[in-house]
């Protein structure tokens, strides 16, 4: 770790928690409410985790047990986690389309950082517009943030043949408009096509999304290609939260990060 350029007077958090006047106390009694005791906010930096978790969402199905992973990385590592649930976009299940609402998500991820007394971020996510949009609220904050992809699934199976989300569902489509397989067949590849949790584990948006924002350096390397049901995802997502408190302390932000030359690189 670098030498830190920040001191537990001069966090972000401190201006909620520190002073000694009626609107610390509000918050600080609060915060003692949920159970928590002062020492474990204290001279800490607070760390936000955007978890875009849901229960249609298919792609990050993981998250909300592995929310825990990034909870004990960073309690490890001297910080005080706090999970702010944001707006869920699947790219499965979501109509007419969730373009619609990626700036929504990236209003949401700034504006949830911005109201609430947090130094630093993880950022949860990995279906199509949900990269975009959680890196677009947190660069515009501009706290120090990280970004945790979902991870691929496990690549599809029916009768030993692999299959390939998307690609290969408008291939056996014709095969079966063309007769060349039954409607049972055609049951079997529904199940077989998507296996695990986890974003399409083919080239298509997600998968480039989440490898252009490890080029441009907002993930831990080599953090795009794990697939989500691999316990390498499980370690990823601990050290994600290990990570973010030594940036906090380094106060290394997305405009430092994202420089012209990360973005050539992307």
């Amino acid at each position: 770790m670098t030498e830190n350029k920040k001191n537990p007077d001069t966090l972000r958090s401190a201006r909620w928690f520190a002073p000694d006047d009626l609107r610390a106390f509000g918050h600080r009694s609060r915060a003692m409410q949920m159970g928590y005791a002062p020492e474990e906010w204290k001279d800490r930096p607070v760390i936000a985790i955007l978890n875009t978790w849901s229960d249609a969402q298919p792609c990050h199905m993981h998250f909300k047990s592995r929310v825990d992973d990034v909870k004990r990385g960073i309690l490890m590592a001297g910080g005080f986690p706090m999970e702010l649930p944001a707006l869920s976009l699947s790219e499965s299940f979501l109509k007419p389309t969730t373009m619609l609402y990626r700036n929504l998500l990236a209003m949401d991820a700034e504006e949830l950082l911005r109201g609430h007394p947090v130094d630093g971020v993880v950022l949860m996510g990995g279906c199509d517009k949900t990269t975009p949009a959680l890196l677009l609220g947190a660069t515009s904050m501009n706290i120090p943030a990280i970004y945790l992809p979902a991870g691929p699934m496990l690549r599809g199976n029916w009768k030993g043949k692999t299959l390939g989300s998307g690609s290969d569902a408008w291939k056996y489509w014709d095969e079966r408009r063309a007769g060349k397989i039954s409607d049972k067949d055609w049951v079997d590849v529904e199940a077989g096509i998507a296996r695990s949790y986890g974003t399409c584990m083919t080239m298509g948006t997600a998968s480039t999304m989440t490898a252009i924002a490890e080029s441009i350096g907002m993930t831990l390397p080599g953090a795009s290609s794990i697939p989500a049901a691999d316990a390498g995802h499980i370690r990823m997502a601990s050290e994600c939260g290990r990570r973010i408190v030594e940036m906090v302390w380094e106060d290394l932000t997305p405009k430092k990060i994202q420089t012209r030359k990360a973005f050539e690189n992307a």
